[in-house]
């Protein structure tokens, strides 16, 4: 079946005057008192019954399995006969704003079409349970059918950037045990608004100081097929000096960096700490959008900071329509 497909039947709306489909007889030790869990494999042999296809059959498990994961990091586990819709609605608005990776701790967000289907998830498997008797109502009949936008990134504030750049001065002066690498982090970061994979695949070769006044850093991408995301950048010619003392403290022979992505992450959060910020309020992608919203503030124009930034003008829309939004009085 193609995707289209898939999805299409995956999100039809439940018509409420439509006559039920037949169910699946259900095992008689599952009651309005059992746990989400006891429910998986009847409800797989349901939508079997119903001719669903297996991806859809595997997409609408995982989103029932979300939903004990939801119910789980708050340490509940709920009677399938005690789930509210006021808890299915607080589900979907985990999916789009408070879930993390559990991986990298970052938000993940929810796409439109997978909320779509989440909803209609949610809608089958409790209707599943209110038709075979289960349940005598059914929470999902009214659930809210909100937008999965992704909430707006964080940024730093005027006045947290300056404290960042002025205790990162303060470690590359520093008389008992000066560092420039912090400092030449963020700098590059807040003028350049580069991906930290960017960052990290900087050749010391991609850096040209032939003109002290305006230094150069060319992004290149080995990939044939990000081509278009290659771009050249202007830093200010304070980086000039800064560059030549880590060059001669750090020594690198290839790589600008060389070290881990994770090593930096480190060397970030560490600066935000000694900036007495909180240690995730700076992270690659937080001085990203910072530099881009500065950038926007001082005049760039939009299409000079969609080069800028690499991006396809399809994916600008929405970057910039967040720009505008963060660059607002007020925000």
């Amino acid at each position: 079946m193609p995707p289209e497909d898939l999805f299409s039947q995956a999100n039809q709306p439940i018509d409420p005057g439509k006559p039920p489909e037949p169910v699946s007889d259900l095992p008689q030790e599952i009651t309005d008192s059992s746990k989400l869990t006891a429910a998986y494999a009847p409800y797989r042999t349901y939508m079997e019954q119903q001719g669903k296809s297996l991806n859809t059959i595997k997409a609408f498990l995982g989103d029932i399995r979300l939903l004990r994961k939801y119910f789980a990091e708050r340490n509940e586990n709920p009677a399938l006969g005690d789930i509210t819709t006021e808890e299915l609605n607080a589900f979907l608005h985990w999916l789009c704003h408070e879930r993390k990776s559990e991986k990298t701790g970052k938000l993940i967000g929810c796409k439109p079409k997978s909320y779509a289907r989440r909803v209609t998830s949610i809608k089958s498997f409790f209707g599943w349970l209110f038709e075979t008797g289960i349940l005598t109502s059914n929470p999902a009949t009214a659930v809210v059918q909100r937008s999965a936008r992704a909430p707006l990134p964080r940024i730093l504030t005027d006045t947290e950037t300056e404290r960042l750049q002025s205790t990162a001065r303060d470690m590359l002066w520093s008389p008992r045990k000066p560092d420039a690498r912090p400092y030449l982090l963020v700098t590059i970061l807040l003028q350049t608004a580069m991906k930290k994979n960017e960052i990290m695949n900087l050749a010391l070769s991609d850096i040209d100081l032939s003109n002290p006044r305006e230094p150069v850093v060319m992004v290149r991408y080995s990939d044939p097929r990000y081509a278009h995301k290659e771009r050249k950048l202007f830093l200010r010619p304070d980086f000039s000096p800064v560059y030549k003392q880590y060059l001669r403290k750090y020594k690198p022979k290839e790589r600008l960096f060389e070290c881990s992505p994770r090593n930096l992450e480190y060397v970030l959060s560490d600066l935000a700490e000694a900036a007495g910020l909180p240690r995730n309020h700076v992270s690659f992608e937080i001085l990203r959008w910072t530099s881009a919203v500065r950038a926007y503030r001082f005049g760039t124009p939009p299409e000079t900071l969609r080069q800028k930034l690499g991006l396809s003008p399809i994916s600008w829309r929405e970057t910039f329509d967040k720009i505008k939004k963060l660059a607002s009085p007020g925000m």
